[in-house]
């Protein structure tokens, strides 16, 4: 509300409470309004004091609840005179004859819902609560957000876990593994605990790696390569039972060789039934009890659907087949390695190519096996797969002949420039005989390469499907 007043010619307080005398004469004509002078006055005319004795206290009352100095919710025009540039005095001087120009502001609390209105705004809900409760410490306004959102979102049964719940001590620590570590602990009766070994810690980390979790739908790696003989249905099976090994979901190789393919002799085979079985059987296929019939799994859990074994029905496995089969493997396993056979022109490849998140390169360790291989990712690049290629793995069989006349250092250094990572698969007398692969009976070394294959291979997948 505002008083001001440009009439001195009425009886008016001086400020010590008494009304003083309107001028008379000289004084009065000079303090008589002039043109353009304005008069406004809806209260009776008082000092800022006086004002200011007679306002209630909830109007100096600020959010918090505290109450200000009455003079704090008044300020005088001269400030604000200031503020605007005002050339007119707001109090006029002694001696001066233009009149005075009074300004009372009064401030008042703002409204608990009038604060709540601009939330969104605000950026948290403690900034708008500090307005009306008052400033409050980091610490108070943490736990406040926490709690509210702790009691939007619920934890899950999941988040009770043992690491949470158990309290850590010598009964309920685990016992370490590792040969050393596990003699230590039981020498001590269970005193020294020093944790896993390092090559413990290892294998869990690839573990690791090796287990990462995908959004909807299955992940496609063919295994594919221009020249035969250089070990390529050994690669797809070694990637295969690597996987199954470390991860819980569902892994499956198909061999789609159209030049009857071999990787079903690389397990035990539970069953005769081929790509032709599922293709015939694909309307009658309803569940995974009825796809699993017509597989072979390993101990690993790797399930493997052979290829026709009569040459003339291999050459009618067909663009068309692969799909049926594909779609079929989709539905029941997270990741389906696809053995491709010799060449890519045919119509499998193409189908294969299709749908393929990453792709795995096998070469051999000999100059043409080496040349042939790095022509396959030239044909990709030529026809549009340039993205597969860039994110593509090789695996480099050092098992072939010749290998020990090549500079296999060379032949990385060439393919590192062309693709993601390599891997060199070791010779292993199992691999070499041909024959069922035991994935435990292998020697380490090979194991390590076929996990660390492995874990190439799933962290090039993405995580989300891709639309």
């Amino acid at each position: 509300m505002t008083d001001r007043r440009t009439d001195d010619a009425q009886p008016h307080d001086e400020g010590d409470g008494q009304l003083a005398p309107a001028e008379t004469g000289a004084g009065a004509a000079a303090t008589a309004p002039r043109p353009g002078d304005e008069y406004h006055s809806e209260l009776p005319p008082h000092t800022f004091d006086n004002l200011a004795a007679a306002l209630p206290d909830s109007l100096g009352a600020p959010l918090g609840g505290s109450g200000l100095p009455r003079s704090a919710v008044l300020r005088t025009s001269a400030a604000g005179a200031s503020d605007r540039g005002d050339t007119r005095s707001a109090v006029s001087a002694p001696g001066t004859s233009h009149p005075g120009t009074h300004t009372i502001e009064i401030v008042t609390p703002q409204r608990a819902r009038d604060v709540a209105a601009p939330l969104g705004a605000s950026g948290t809900a403690a900034a708008a609560l500090s307005l009306i409760t008052g400033p409050t410490n980091a610490a108070t306004a943490s736990r406040r957000d926490r709690s509210r959102t702790d009691a939007l979102a619920p934890e899950s049964a999941s988040m009770l876990t043992s690491d949470r719940l158990l309290e850590v001590n010598r009964k309920t620590r685990r016992p370490p593994n590792g040969s050393w570590n596990r003699f230590v602990y039981r020498a001590s009766f269970h005193l020294i605990n020093l944790g896993d070994s390092a090559a413990v810690r290892a294998h869990q980390a690839m573990d690791e790696r090796i287990r990462k979790q995908f959004e909807g739908g299955a992940r496609f790696v063919p295994i594919l390569t221009r020249k035969g003989g250089v070990g390529k249905t050994t690669v797809t099976a070694l990637l295969g039972m690597a996987m199954a090994d470390a991860r819980e979901d569902r892994i499956i190789a198909v061999d789609a060789n159209p030049d009857r393919g071999t990787l079903s002799e690389r397990v035990s085979k539970q069953t005769r039934s081929t790509v032709r079985d599922v293709v015939t059987k694909a309307a009658s296929i309803g569940g995974f009890t009825d796809f699993s019939a017509l597989v072979s799994r390993d101990e690993t859990r790797l399930d493997i659907l052979a290829s026709d074994t009569d040459p003339l029905l291999s050459e009618a496995f067909d663009e068309n087949d692969y799909n049926v089969v594909a779609d079929l493997a989709a539905r029941f396993y997270s990741i389906v390695l696809t053995d491709c056979g010799t060449g890519i022109v045919h119509s499998v490849m193409r189908a294969t190519l299709q749908r393929a998140d990453s792709i795995v390169i096998v070469s051999g360790g000999s100059v043409d096996e080496a040349r042939l291989a790095s022509e396959t990712l030239t044909w990709l690049e030529a026809n549009g797969y340039g993205e597969l290629v860039r994110n593509a793995i090789v695996a480099l069989n050092t098992a072939t002949q010749g290998t020990n006349l090549v500079k296999l250092e060379e032949i990385e250094s060439h393919f590192r420039s062309r693709v993601r990572e390599i891997v060199r698969i070791p010779y292993d007398p199992q691999l070499a005989a041909g024959s069922v692969v035991s994935f435990k009976d292998l020697k380490p070394i090979t194991r390590l390469a076929a996990r660390t294959l492995a874990a190439l291979v799933v962290e090039g997948l993405p995580a989300e499907r891709r639309v």
